[in-house]
């Protein structure tokens, strides 16, 4: 009985309730916990859609009862990092218990501090002195726009509403209050003469009976999610939000093409974002793959903020697919989307004859293993190009049936398949042309370091002039060690070149080597000469690290259907130390040489890490399928091309095109 006298207690006592940084709605823009707009909510969407649509900001609103003893900025702004929100975003924190509110604008967004004011004055201000909280959101989202149009701002009509949204029922005297009570105080009657009737056989059966689970406290009791479990679900977000980054920015370089950079800002800022987060999130896999032993706790800490990056990520761009749409207009442009992919199409095929043919003329001089990691291209672009011109054609049909709907999909996945042709033509031309730089580059090294090596012979027949140095007889070991080291090269290169077919570029890296550790021991010039050959061996590392960084990223661009996240998080990495190497290179303190070389090597063996990864998956892939149609050996048309879609992530498993967007709206094209 006093147990149920202290359940009328609780039940009654007003709840003491504290709102946090909050997750933000998924659907829309207005987040009300308190009940404040109620009817006027459709009133308040119409006001924020204007808004983004016609200004191309975004206004989030949240309606609390209180900042939980937060400074309101503090609050906003933790709420707009919390929900991934980018420069073109605002968030109206509204506290209505206590009438406060607060703005969280990004210092890029484009608004001065005095707009901003100036729409909390007029267009805030007023409506929550009145207790109108709709017209706040709705003052506000128009007021946001005309300082952007330069026009005033005006006080908007005003509709007061509850004064304290969400708090009603605790007014005491009300008969909000005291029915329920009158009925709950009842029921302690009813339940304490129920219970001393039963109180017997209840005493009896405690011991057997199982423990009754508290309401509310069920979800709390659940384990943790297990450590396998977590990881694999953070491998498959990353893989998911990757997916989402490469395609949204093959989409968004074809609407630069057709509107400018100016119109595309606003979703060149979102995949920059998305980008960013995802390179932060790659950062944590790879610190996790480096030391794989550590404790439980700080696993789970790290695989939850992966999945708080990607998750900041994909959201970030599903909140301007609807506006990208609206700028591409797929249905209603497709006429004349449909004329330019044609013209793409008819001016890509000669480019991949040209690319196969410059394969075909290298391969003359050169082994299998100095064309592998392009020797597939050409007829991997032959298949996406068949895929685009099969699309094409459908979309053409659409068309003379007046269908621009069903014309879309199948123009999306024509160029996509384009843009992914293209990618392994210009793979091609770019790897050959890297193979005969190289082998002009040995043939102009290899008497250079004939003649070093003459010299080092000498220097070693010669002991005074090893003893007059500074290491004596341990360099006169090292320097026994460099000659016999670049005697080996030189061998191996002349065998090589006398067989008549060789690898350049695998040559041109042992001579270069061997000659590299010879220069620096027959040279013992001043700290300028030395820092001059650091800067040489750094130019001559981020030249090679470019070229295995942009090999790695375009396979995995176009076989991402089949790669995992092992191979895109070395990727990420490669990257990552190659924009470090690329800043070294165009710094001019005096550390820059020594930073330049380590970032660049590191840059390369990343990058060829990433590139050994992802075949491996793609082999697996196709060892999967290879009783599947479509992934068979020789394939032919219209099947392989299908594959390669897939293999390509160009289509989703459903068939339907990927497009610009997050993991939640990629795929709207079929909507």
């Amino acid at each position: 009985m006093c147990a149920l006298l202290a359940l009328c207690v609780l039940l009654l006592a007003p709840p003491a309730r504290a709102d946090g940084p909050l997750d933000l709605a998924r659907t829309g823009r207005i987040t009300d916990t308190v009940g404040a707009l109620r009817e006027r909510r459709a009133e308040v969407a119409t006001a924020l859609e204007r808004l983004r649509r016609e200004a191309r900001v975004q206004l989030f609103v949240t309606y609390v009862r209180d900042f939980s003893g937060r400074a309101g900025h503090d609050w906003a702004d933790a709420t707009a990092d919390r929900n991934g929100l980018g420069p073109r975003d605002l968030v109206l924190a509204i506290a209505t218990h206590d009438r406060r509110y607060a703005v969280s604008a990004a210092d890029d967004s484009g608004f001065r501090p005095a707009q901003l004011d100036r729409v909390a004055t007029a267009a805030i201000e007023p409506a929550l002195a009145s207790h109108a909280w709709a017209d706040a959101a709705i003052g506000a989202a128009a007021g946001y726009q005309a300082v952007l149009q330069g026009r005033p701002v005006r006080t908007p009509a005003l509709t007061p509403g509850a004064d304290d949204p969400g708090g009603e029922a605790l007014v005491p005297g009300g008969r909000g209050v005291w029915l329920p009570a009158l009925l709950v105080m009842g029921s302690c009657a009813l339940g304490g003469y129920l219970l001393a009737r039963r109180g017997r056989r209840a005493r009896d059966r405690r011991a057997a009976a199982p423990a009754p689970a508290l309401a509310g406290f069920t979800r709390l009791a659940q384990p943790l999610t297990p450590l396998t479990a977590l990881d694999a679900e953070a491998a498959q977000i990353l893989v998911e939000t990757d997916d989402a980054i490469r395609t949204s920015e093959e989409e968004l370089d074809l609407a630069i093409d057709q509107f400018g950079r100016r119109a595309a800002l606003p979703f060149a800022e979102a995949v920059a974002y998305a980008r960013g987060e995802a390179a932060r999130a790659f950062r944590l896999r790879q610190r996790l793959d480096d030391a794989p032993h550590q404790d439980a706790e700080t696993r789970r800490y790290t695989l939850d903020e992966i999945l708080s990056r990607c998750t900041s990520a994909n959201r970030r761009l599903d909140a301007e697919s609807d506006a990208f749409d609206r700028l591409r207009a797929l249905k209603e442009n497709a006429p004349q989307l449909l004329a330019r992919a044609e013209e793409a199409t008819e001016a890509l095929a000669p480019r991949i004859d040209h690319a196969e043919a410059a394969l075909a003329d290298l391969a003359r001089g050169c082994t299998a293993s100095a064309l592998a990691p392009v020797a597939q291209h050409p007829a991997e672009a032959r298949d996406r190009l068949a895929f685009a011109t099969a699309g094409l054609a459908q979309a053409r049909r659409s068309l003379a049936e007046r269908d621009p709907a069903a014309a879309a999909p199948a123009i999306r996945a024509a160029e996509a398949a384009l843009a992914q042709a293209r990618t392994l033509t210009t793979a091609v031309l770019r790897h050959t042309h890297g193979v005969l730089r190289a082998a002009k580059r040995l043939r102009a090294l290899l008497p250079e370091t004939e003649a070093d090596l003459a010299r080092a012979r000498a220097l070693l027949a010669d002991r005074s002039g090893l003893r007059a140095g500074d290491l004596g007889g341990e360099r006169a070991s090292e320097l026994c060690a460099r000659i016999a080291r670049t005697e080996r090269a030189l061998a191996q290169t002349g065998r090589d070149l006398a067989g008549g077919r060789y690898d350049p570029l695998a040559a041109l890296q042992r001579v270069e080597d061997a000659a590299a550790g010879l220069d620096e021991l027959l040279n013992e010039e001043g700290t300028e000469a030395r820092e001059r050959r650091a800067w040489a061996l750094g130019a001559r590392a981020l030249l090679a690290a470019r070229g295995d960084v942009a090999a790695a990223r375009d396979f995995v661009c176009t076989h991402r259907g089949a790669i995992g996240s092992r191979a895109r998080t070395r990727l990420a990495e490669a990257e990552r130390h190659l924009t470090r190497a690329e800043e070294a290179a165009d710094a001019t303190d005096d550390a820059a040489a020594a930073r330049l070389l380590p970032e660049a090597r590191r840059a390369e063996a990343l990058a060829r890490q990433a590139r050994e990864l992802a075949e491996r998956d793609v082999r697996g892939f196709a060892d999967q399928n290879a009783h599947a149609g479509p992934y068979a050996p020789q394939s032919p048309h219209p099947a392989g091309a299908i594959g390669g879609a897939l293999l390509g992530g160009i289509i989703l498993g459903g068939l339907l095109p990927a497009t610009f967007g997050g993991g939640g709206t990629r795929g709207r094209l079929a909507e």
